[in-house]
């Protein structure tokens, strides 16, 4: 056997072995035949260079650099007093001529302060370049640089604080621009390659390649969050550039990292090119952004809330509570409703529908379907704008808008709660505003199903399984008969002390 320096012996691991077994024993042709077939048999792998691609690219990808200037704090009597220096110190002139120029008041004069993010361009004959809200925020002067090296400044056309997104606007006719367009980002999958290109720590046009690591991540970071996650290398100052598929369009704008050391660990964030192509097309039309509102408060349907509803899946999103002069403040949803469907679209969680009702438009008539006393119905409802500082009342409407009737009332216990009447006396006594209705909960037992819940004296007993209850008898008679009708839990809507209303579960074994 002949070995050639610097050359491997064999070309992959089932040649070895083949090779092994023909020295030293006789072996049949057929596994011969077979290790051949597996050598050959080519494999997956990733993309061979992304060079073409990221070619073809960099030039529509810009970095964001923004001044801002921060005020001194407030409160210091006068100028700062020159450090005493040793006589004939080299250092002295220095001080002489930096500290006799102050005036009384400059202890603290106001500064610059600079940032540095990415962007991308996404129309050329425009000027339009997208980033992130943050990269601009409170910025007094915004700069674009370019490839080339050159500089243009920018003027905001608008900002969108909910999706972190922020369009501004460079004169086309000073430099000529390359422009990129939004793919389908309902079409990546997980385990795509994707390339992420922008200005990590100041170093402009870095090109990093990664995976989608996961879809639909919600991170707390704002009411609307779908997140692609990738693991391209995404760092400070990659805010607002663009995650691109292999086929050059862009299918995300980095906006986050999780990293304690504030490096990439692998796990970046960007806002999904179908969530962000409609904001950012409302800013250029309109300079903000008109979401639609529905009006009412959400909680999620956990499993032991779908049973006390006799549904057959934990899916959707609870209506806890209805707006006052919302859209829907007619009585055409209901607290207890749960929304199962909105315009079309499955509301397969509670995260869902403040999705896909901010994304449709102000005044549009959209069916809702909901889970109403076991029933799904469908009803159809006109949108209002959901305002940032929204004046409208938020007081909610429960089920139940009679009159409570106080005759014969007794203190009645059930499931761990003393239970009376609401009225004048005791409205004083737990501070329960007036509008609140329902029966009152005056005691709960320590250790029991109601206080592992976190029911509290004061609390209100608005409707229990969809039905409205005005006496501590009417409520000891419906968890009776949920009992009779083989049911586990009892679902509650309770009312706080303000009005604010939630729903629970209590066992009732």
């Amino acid at each position: 056997m002949v070995f050639t320096p610097g050359r491997p012996i064999f070309r992959s691991a089932t040649a070895a072995i083949a090779l092994i077994a023909l020295s030293a024993t006789s072996v049949t042709p057929a596994f011969v035949t077979i290790a051949a077939a597996q050598s050959a048999q080519p494999k997956a792998q990733g993309p061979a260079s992304v060079a073409d691609l990221a070619e073809g690219l960099l030039d529509a990808v810009v970095n964001i650099s923004t001044s801002q200037t921060v005020k001194g704090q407030d409160g210091d009597s006068g100028p700062v007093p020159m450090p005493k220096v040793p006589e004939g110190s080299p250092f002295q002139e220095f001080f002489d001529e930096y500290f006799g120029k102050q005036k009384p008041g400059e202890n603290n004069p106001s500064r610059k302060v600079q940032s540095l993010g990415s962007g991308f361009v996404i129309d050329a004959e425009q000027g339009i370049v997208v980033t992130n809200n943050h990269v601009i925020a409170d910025a007094d002067d915004i700069e674009v640089n370019f490839t080339d090296g050159s500089k243009l400044k920018a003027e905001l056309v608008g900002k969108d604080t909910k999706t972190d997104l922020a369009v501004l606007k460079v004169d086309p006719k000073r430099h000529k621009l390359v422009a990129v367009k939004f793919g389908d980002s309902s079409k990546a999958r997980i385990g795509d390659w994707v390339m992420a290109i922008g200005n990590p720590f100041g170093l402009g046009g870095t090109v990093t390649v990664g995976i989608v690591s996961a879809r639909n991540r919600d991170i707390n970071s704002g009411p609307y969050d779908n997140f692609i996650q990738t693991d391209a290398a995404i760092n400070r100052g990659n805010s607002g550039g663009p995650l691109f598929d292999m086929y050059g369009q862009v299918i995300g704008i980095n906006t986050a990292i999780i990293s304690p050391t504030g490096g990439s660990i692998g796990i970046g964030f960007a806002i999904p090119a179908d969530l962000a192509s409609g904001v950012i097309q409302q800013l250029r039309d309109h300079g903000e952004v008109q979401r639609g509102w529905l009006g009412v408060r959400i909680q999620p349907v956990t499993d032991d809330i779908a049973e006390s509803l006799g549904m057959t899946s934990s899916k959707g999103a609870l209506v806890a509570g209805i707006i006052d002069g919302g859209p829907v403040a007619n009585g055409s949803i209901l607290p207890g409703d749960v929304i199962t469907r909105f315009d079309g679209k499955p509301v397969n969680n509670v995260k869902d529908l403040p999705r896909a009702v901010a994304e449709s438009p102000v005044g549009k008539e959209v069916d809702v379907v909901v889970v109403r006393k076991g029933k799904e119905q469908t009803v159809k409802v006109t949108l209002g704008r959901l305002e940032d500082t929204t004046d409208a009342k938020t007081k909610e409407k429960s089920q139940s808008q009679t009159d409570q009737d106080e005759d014969a009332a007794q203190d009645v216990d059930v499931l761990g709660m003393t239970l009376g009447v609401l009225d004048d006396d005791s409205r004083k006594t737990f501070g329960i505003a007036k509008e609140v209705e329902g029966v009152l909960i005056t005691d709960v037992q320590a250790q029991s199903i109601a206080a592992n819940k976190r029911i509290e004296a004061g609390d209100v007993i608005v409707d229990i399984a969809q039905e409205a209850v005005k006496t501590p008898e009417d409520v000891a008679a419906r968890i009776e008969k949920l009992r009779d009708e083989g049911r586990k839990n009892a679902l509650l809507m309770l009312a706080s002390k303000t009005g604010e209303l939630r729903f629970v579960t209590l066992q009732m074994n």
